[in-house]
């Protein structure tokens, strides 16, 4: 792992419940789950802290137990581009299960951040012993090819104006609250949609003078009208 201010602790509490939020993980019988929190080990990351960089070995699983972290990418020309953003129950670091390898990503804790951390190889043969570990691992990375593939087709083919719009539109329907918050700054949003931060925030200034939407603050959004922005 990367050289940081990071902290480990010992709480087996904590790796249980952060072992079991994960889907690759969660359908174990409690003995099989005990099996798995004694090779893990708690971690924790104050925001704005590098978890690992491009081009570092990986060494294996990174679960998110609090917090969020930011995956992302670095052009030649020094900008970012948002991979994905992790939430509780999310993992990284699945690449190196299989193979040795280094990160081809960044990965930066966006608030402060508990991690549960799996050796690569104490994770390998939980794979062999129960192969329903390796089904869900592979159902995971189908989903994320499904949403990378969707992700740039959508900044391929679709204005600016809908890639925003259907943004806000999917918040609301993940959340079911027409009171949204921002999951990340418009920087990230704006790196996530293909954009510019100085776009975001225009775009977000069109919608509310049509009544689409009320910016309550900077992160917080009330969508007035999700039917005009599912047509923008």
């Amino acid at each position: 792992m990367t050289e940081n201010n990071h902290c480990i602790h010992g709480t087996k509490g904590m790796q249980k419940v952060c072992v079991s939020i994960v889907p690759i993980f969660n359908h174990l019988t409690a003995d099989e789950m005990k099996e798995i929190v004694k090779t893990t080990n708690s971690v924790t990351h104050p925001r704005g802290d590098t978890i690992y960089r491009a081009d570092e070995p990986s060494e294996g699983l990174y679960i998110v137990h609090k917090g969020r972290v930011k995956i992302y990418r670095l052009s030649e020309t020094g900008k970012e581009q948002l991979v994905r953003i992790l939430e509780p129950g999310d993992f990284t670091g699945e690449l190196s299960l299989f193979s040795e390898s280094v990160h081809d990503a960044y990965a930066e804790a966006m608030v402060a951040t508990e991690l549960c951390v799996m050796d690569r190889n104490d994770f390998q043969q939980f794979l062999l012993k129960y192969p329903k570990i390796a089904l869900k691992v592979l159902t995971e990375f189908s989903s994320r090819l499904a949403k990378t593939e969707k992700q740039a087709a959508s900044i391929a083919m679709e204005s600016v104006d809908t890639r925003v719009a259907t943004y806000l539109a999917n918040l609301v329907e993940e959340t079911n609250n027409d009171i949204i918050a921002l999951p990340m700054s418009r920087k990230d949003l704006a790196s996530h949609l293909g954009t510019t931060p100085e776009t975001i925030s225009r775009k977000l200034a069109e919608f509310e003078d049509a009544g689409w939407i009320d910016q309550t603050s900077q992160r917080n959004i009330q969508v007035l009208d999700l039917d005009a922005l599912l047509l923008a």
